[in-house]
């Protein structure tokens, strides 16, 4: 037992109301555990799937670059056209009180390409596709990561928290739950063999 504790019915009364609570609060943090790493293995195969495609759109993306290169010389200038992204907004959403980070591109307004039309050739276009769905698939793939790792955060935590209520706090009101009871249980057989020793003498003093 690690605090030791007067023996009284309110103590008792009161320590049995905080392991009720602690048993409650152990239940939730485990259905919250259990909420968050089902969370986390979804997205955990969103990003595997995120990734393969990314890496299968970088090659189609490089592979047309290359042959644009080849007929249109390097493509320097006409990327440099190209302007810096800058649609991107973030926001959150909860989890089990976990923020979890939403991503969005807004478009650009204007034309889809931002090259001049005859100086390009549609290899050149076909990379410049491929390289806007690596971006927004790179949105993704970071919304994802970021995902699991707060999840991650917020797991470890919740399961040390769990651990602590279950292994110190739970066995420790047990522990004086049962040291009252039994401290209790002990005063009243004390009380009634003094009680009964009362009564045999009080007897004994009638008879004579």
């Amino acid at each position: 037992m690690a605090d030791q504790v007067f023996p009284t019915k309110g103590n008792l009364l009161n320590i049995k109301k905080s392991l009720s609570l602690a048993k409650l609060g152990y239940d939730l943090m485990d259905r919250k555990r259990n909420i968050l790493i089902r969370e986390m293995m979804t997205l955990i195969n969103t990003a595997k799937s995120v990734r393969d495609e990314i890496d299968e759109t970088y090659q189609r993306a490089y592979r047309a670059l290359q042959r644009a290169n080849v007929t249109l010389g390097v493509c320097q200038d006409l990327a440099l056209s190209t302007p810096v992204e800058t649609g991107v907004d973030i926001t959150y959403r909860s989890v089990m009180g976990v923020e979890i980070p939403h991503i969005t591109i807004t478009p650009q307004q204007g034309t889809p390409f931002h090259y001049s039309m005859h100086n390009s050739n549609s290899q050149l276009d076909q990379a410049y596709v491929c390289f806007v769905k690596c971006k927004e698939l790179t949105v993704t793939l970071a919304e994802v990561e970021n995902s699991i790792y707060r999840l991650a955060v917020s797991i470890k935590k919740t399961q040390r928290r769990a651990n602590a209520l279950k292994n110190i706090v739970i066995p420790n009101f047990q522990g004086n739950v049962a040291f009252i009871t039994n401290a209790l249980d002990e005063k009243e057989r004390e009380e009634f063999s003094r009680l009964k020793v009362i009564r045999h003498t009080k007897d004994k003093k009638m008879d004579a």
